[in-house]
Protein backbone atom coordinates (compact mmCIF):
# COMPACT_ATOMS: atom_id res chain seq x y z
CA UNK A 1 0.00 0.00 0.00
CA UNK A 2 1.42 3.41 -0.95
CA UNK A 3 2.07 5.82 1.95
CA UNK A 4 -0.58 8.39 2.82
CA UNK A 5 -0.06 11.97 1.71
CA UNK A 6 0.87 12.93 5.28
CA UNK A 7 3.50 10.19 5.55
CA UNK A 8 4.89 10.80 2.06
CA UNK A 9 5.19 14.53 2.76
CA UNK A 10 6.85 13.89 6.11
CA UNK A 11 9.39 11.58 4.49
CA UNK A 12 10.12 14.06 1.69
CA UNK A 13 10.63 16.94 4.12
CA UNK A 14 13.27 14.88 5.92
CA UNK A 15 15.33 14.69 2.73
CA UNK A 16 17.42 17.52 1.24
CA UNK A 17 15.04 20.31 0.19
CA UNK A 18 14.84 22.18 -3.13
CA UNK A 19 15.78 25.31 -1.17
CA UNK A 20 16.89 28.55 -2.76
CA UNK A 21 16.67 27.25 -6.32
CA UNK A 22 12.91 26.71 -5.93
CA UNK A 23 12.37 29.87 -3.88
CA UNK A 24 14.02 32.04 -6.54
CA UNK A 25 11.39 31.04 -9.12
CA UNK A 26 9.05 33.52 -7.40
CA UNK A 27 11.59 36.08 -6.18
CA UNK A 28 11.35 39.72 -7.27
CA UNK A 29 14.10 40.66 -9.72
CA UNK A 30 16.38 42.25 -8.63
CA UNK A 31 15.92 40.84 -5.15
CA UNK A 32 16.79 42.56 -1.88
CA UNK A 33 19.33 40.29 -0.18
CA UNK A 34 20.77 39.98 3.33
CA UNK A 35 24.49 39.82 4.10
CA UNK A 36 25.10 37.94 7.37
CA UNK A 37 28.58 39.46 7.66
CA UNK A 38 27.57 43.11 7.38
CA UNK A 39 23.83 43.49 7.94
CA UNK A 40 22.02 43.49 11.30
CA UNK A 41 21.01 40.03 12.57
CA UNK A 42 17.58 38.73 11.64
CA UNK A 43 14.90 37.79 14.16
CA UNK A 44 13.28 34.38 13.90
CA UNK A 45 9.70 34.20 12.65
CA UNK A 46 7.60 31.12 11.94
CA UNK A 47 4.70 30.60 9.53
CA UNK A 48 2.31 27.70 9.20
CA UNK A 49 1.56 26.10 5.85
CA UNK A 50 -1.60 24.19 6.74
CA UNK A 51 -2.70 21.65 4.13
CA UNK A 52 -6.17 20.12 4.30
CA UNK A 53 -8.33 18.09 1.89
CA UNK A 54 -11.20 19.79 0.10
CA UNK A 55 -12.97 19.12 -3.20
CA UNK A 56 -10.47 16.49 -4.31
CA UNK A 57 -7.39 18.65 -3.81
CA UNK A 58 -5.18 19.90 -1.01
CA UNK A 59 -5.87 23.45 0.14
CA UNK A 60 -4.15 25.99 2.39
CA UNK A 61 -5.13 29.28 4.05
CA UNK A 62 -3.55 32.65 3.37
CA UNK A 63 -4.25 35.95 5.09
CA UNK A 64 -4.45 39.55 3.95
CA UNK A 65 -2.53 41.40 6.63
CA UNK A 66 -4.41 44.11 8.51
CA UNK A 67 -3.71 47.77 7.71
CA UNK A 68 -2.77 48.41 11.37
CA UNK A 69 0.25 46.09 11.36
CA UNK A 70 3.78 47.59 11.25
CA UNK A 71 5.16 45.42 8.41
CA UNK A 72 3.85 44.16 5.04
CA UNK A 73 0.51 45.94 5.48
CA UNK A 74 -2.19 44.66 3.14
CA UNK A 75 0.02 41.94 1.70
CA UNK A 76 -0.97 38.30 1.45
CA UNK A 77 0.93 36.06 3.84
CA UNK A 78 0.86 32.73 5.61
CA UNK A 79 -0.38 32.73 9.20
CA UNK A 80 2.68 33.46 11.28
CA UNK A 81 4.79 35.89 13.26
CA UNK A 82 7.77 36.34 15.53
CA UNK A 83 9.03 33.47 17.67
CA UNK A 84 8.68 34.24 21.39
CA UNK A 85 11.45 33.39 23.89
CA UNK A 86 11.33 29.74 24.88
CA UNK A 87 9.17 28.69 21.91
CA UNK A 88 10.09 26.18 19.27
CA UNK A 89 9.44 27.13 15.66
CA UNK A 90 6.54 24.67 15.56
CA UNK A 91 4.98 26.10 18.72
CA UNK A 92 5.26 29.63 17.34
CA UNK A 93 3.68 28.70 14.00
CA UNK A 94 0.78 26.90 15.68
CA UNK A 95 0.23 29.75 18.16
CA UNK A 96 0.18 32.36 15.42
CA UNK A 97 -2.23 30.32 13.29
CA UNK A 98 -4.57 30.00 16.26
CA UNK A 99 -4.34 33.72 17.07
CA UNK A 100 -4.80 34.88 13.48
CA UNK A 101 -7.29 32.43 11.97
CA UNK A 102 -8.51 30.24 14.83
CA UNK A 103 -6.86 26.96 13.82
CA UNK A 104 -6.66 24.65 16.85
CA UNK A 105 -3.12 23.32 17.37
CA UNK A 106 -4.58 19.92 18.28
CA UNK A 107 -6.07 19.67 14.78
CA UNK A 108 -2.68 20.01 13.08
CA UNK A 109 -0.18 17.22 12.43
CA UNK A 110 3.18 18.94 11.95
CA UNK A 111 5.13 17.02 9.30
CA UNK A 112 8.26 19.13 8.83
CA UNK A 113 9.74 22.43 7.69
CA UNK A 114 10.77 24.05 4.45
CA UNK A 115 13.96 26.07 3.92
CA UNK A 116 14.32 29.20 6.09
CA UNK A 117 14.01 32.40 4.07
CA UNK A 118 15.62 35.75 4.97
CA UNK A 119 13.18 38.68 4.70
CA UNK A 120 15.50 41.70 4.90
CA UNK A 121 12.77 44.34 4.55
CA UNK A 122 11.30 43.34 7.94
CA UNK A 123 14.56 41.98 9.43
CA UNK A 124 13.20 38.45 9.95
CA UNK A 125 14.33 34.94 9.12
CA UNK A 126 11.13 33.14 8.13
CA UNK A 127 10.85 29.45 9.05
CA UNK A 128 7.99 27.75 7.15
CA UNK A 129 6.43 24.94 9.21
CA UNK A 130 4.29 22.42 7.31
CA UNK A 131 1.23 20.86 8.90
CA UNK A 132 -1.65 18.68 7.72
CA UNK A 133 -5.25 18.68 8.98
CA UNK A 134 -7.69 15.82 8.47
CA UNK A 135 -10.43 18.20 7.32
CA UNK A 136 -11.06 21.84 6.45
CA UNK A 137 -10.76 23.90 9.65
CA UNK A 138 -13.44 26.24 10.94
CA UNK A 139 -11.60 29.53 10.52
CA UNK A 140 -12.15 32.53 12.80
CA UNK A 141 -10.07 35.53 11.79
CA UNK A 142 -8.63 38.05 14.24
CA UNK A 143 -9.72 41.42 12.89
CA UNK A 144 -6.76 43.24 14.44
CA UNK A 145 -4.28 41.16 12.47
CA UNK A 146 -6.16 39.88 9.43
CA UNK A 147 -8.35 41.79 6.99
CA UNK A 148 -9.37 38.74 4.95
CA UNK A 149 -8.87 34.99 4.79
CA UNK A 150 -8.09 33.45 1.41
CA UNK A 151 -8.24 29.72 0.77
CA UNK A 152 -6.47 28.34 -2.28
CA UNK A 153 -5.71 24.89 -3.61
CA UNK A 154 -2.44 23.33 -4.66
CA UNK A 155 -4.12 22.63 -8.01
CA UNK A 156 -4.79 26.34 -8.48
CA UNK A 157 -1.23 27.32 -7.58
CA UNK A 158 0.07 24.76 -10.09
CA UNK A 159 -2.07 26.17 -12.91
CA UNK A 160 0.11 28.10 -15.35
CA UNK A 161 -2.59 30.77 -15.72
CA UNK A 162 -2.26 31.58 -12.01
CA UNK A 163 1.33 32.78 -12.41
CA UNK A 164 1.75 36.42 -13.43
CA UNK A 165 4.53 39.04 -13.47
CA UNK A 166 4.18 42.77 -12.93
CA UNK A 167 6.56 45.69 -12.70
CA UNK A 168 6.82 47.59 -9.44
CA UNK A 169 8.99 50.35 -7.96
CA UNK A 170 12.07 48.93 -6.28
CA UNK A 171 12.42 48.75 -2.51
CA UNK A 172 12.52 52.02 -0.57
CA UNK A 173 15.75 53.92 -0.96
CA UNK A 174 16.53 52.51 -4.42
CA UNK A 175 15.63 53.85 -7.84
CA UNK A 176 14.13 52.02 -10.78
CA UNK A 177 11.68 49.14 -11.12
CA UNK A 178 11.68 45.40 -10.51
CA UNK A 179 9.87 42.44 -12.02
CA UNK A 180 7.59 40.84 -9.43
CA UNK A 181 6.29 37.30 -10.06
CA UNK A 182 3.06 36.53 -8.22
CA UNK A 183 0.25 34.03 -7.90
CA UNK A 184 -3.19 35.42 -8.76
CA UNK A 185 -5.46 34.04 -6.01
CA UNK A 186 -9.04 35.15 -5.43
CA UNK A 187 -8.37 38.64 -6.75
CA UNK A 188 -5.21 39.05 -4.65
CA UNK A 189 -1.53 39.04 -5.59
CA UNK A 190 0.60 36.57 -3.62
CA UNK A 191 4.18 37.71 -4.03
CA UNK A 192 7.47 38.21 -2.18
CA UNK A 193 8.41 35.88 0.65
CA UNK A 194 5.03 34.13 0.66
CA UNK A 195 5.26 33.31 -3.03
CA UNK A 196 8.85 32.10 -2.59
CA UNK A 197 7.81 29.75 0.22
CA UNK A 198 4.91 28.43 -1.87
CA UNK A 199 7.27 27.85 -4.81
CA UNK A 200 9.35 25.50 -2.68
CA UNK A 201 6.21 23.81 -1.36
CA UNK A 202 5.03 23.13 -4.92
CA UNK A 203 8.42 21.69 -5.81
CA UNK A 204 8.25 19.31 -2.83
CA UNK A 205 4.64 18.25 -3.41
CA UNK A 206 5.34 17.77 -7.11
CA UNK A 207 7.68 14.94 -6.17
CA UNK A 208 5.07 13.00 -4.18
CA UNK A 209 1.61 13.85 -5.62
Amino acid sequence: MPPSFDDALRERLNLPLPGLEAQLRMAPRPRLTWNPQGDPPLRDAAALILLYPREGSWWLPLTVRASTLPHHTGQVSLPGGRVDPGETLEQAALREAFEEVGVLPTDVDVVGRLTPLPVPVSHHLLHPVVGVAARQPVFRIHAGEVDRLIETSIAHLRDADTLRVRQSPRYRGTAGTMDVPYFEVDGAEVWGATAMVLAELLAVIGEIA
